[in-house]
């Protein structure tokens, strides 16, 4: 504990350059972990939020829990206010309190998952949606609609009624598929359709020995293709040590698997951009 106190945390290895992100398109950036900022015909999304240096439970003026490796590549004061925000489950590495509350806006909306609105201060946004499965909300030009992965939505040991999403975002042209946090499942074929999906945001990080409950790299690339995704862009990895693999593993073996459609992994490194221009 006091070698984790005194391990720095590393530098993101990119910043994006949000402010130079034009109106109109697909504009992206993995800010690190399952924090993925969206940007959609000027549209602001952004993904389980988690800025925390280190999260877990709070015991006094202290947070006892898992320290980042790496920073986030933007920090909070940087960050354009997002109109909406969009909560996968309740785990702490995907709904951290601490920064919910410094991203209270009365601009920005919330969609979480079923039971656990009652984790963020409702009053301090402009509105706060809970999904089930197969529920849809429209926010601005966003439509947004939940569905069933494999995963649990307890925070603690006893909080087994919380729900847990994925999610589809259609707008405009754009569709974008967040995968939240899943093992695997065939439920992302329910959610194909003739309509293409630009970018699916997926797992592929904490599956050793997790793999009932996270999916490996060969895995979240299968159920990318099963909604017909163009583009992975992979998170939940690189950011928390939660498993057992080594830190460069997930992406080696994404890459691998990939094969010669390598140019689909759309970014490697916490910080990186990805663009779609509005007309292709």
């Amino acid at each position: 504990m006091a070698e984790d106190r005194r391990r720095p945390v590393l530098r993101a290895p990119q910043v994006p350059r949000v402010a130079a992100w034009p109106p109109d398109g697909l504009h992206v950036a993995w800010i690190g972990h399952s924090t993925v900022l969206i940007r959609v015909h000027g549209f602001t999304i952004l993904t389980d939020p988690v800025f925390s240096t280190r999260i877990g439970v709070k015991i006094g003026p202290y947070v006892v829990g898992i320290k980042r490796l790496i920073k986030p590549a933007l920090g909070m004061s940087e960050l354009p206010v997002p109109d909406l925000i969009l909560l996968s489950h309740a785990h702490m590495d995907h709904l951290d309190r601490p920064s919910m509350r410094k991203l209270e806006n009365l601009r920005t909306t919330v969609i979480t998952a079923a039971s656990t609105s009652d984790l963020v201060r409702v009053s301090r946004y402009r509105a706060v949606h809970e999904l089930k499965w197969g529920d849809s909300r429209q926010v601005g030009p966003a439509r947004i609609r939940a569905f069933e992965v494999k995963h649990w939505g307890a925070r603690r040991h006893t909080d087994v009624h919380r729900g847990y999403n994925g999610y589809l975002i259609e707008a405009g042209r754009h569709r974008i598929v967040f995968g939240g946090d899943t093992a695997y499942t065939d439920r992302f074929r329910e959610i194909r359709s003739s309509k293409p999906v630009d970018l699916a945001i997926m797992p592929i990080g904490a599956y050793d020995p997790w793999i009932h409950a996270h999916c490996n790299p060969e895995q979240a690339l299968m159920m990318a293709d099963q909604v017909g995704a163009e583009f992975v862009l992979p998170v939940h990895h690189r950011t928390f040590k939660l498993s057992n693999e080594p830190f460069g593993e997930p992406m080696e073996r994404l890459l691998v698997a990939s094969g010669s459609a390598e140019h689909r992994i759309s970014v490697r490194e916490i910080g990186e951009e990805f663009h779609l221009a509005a007309c292709r």
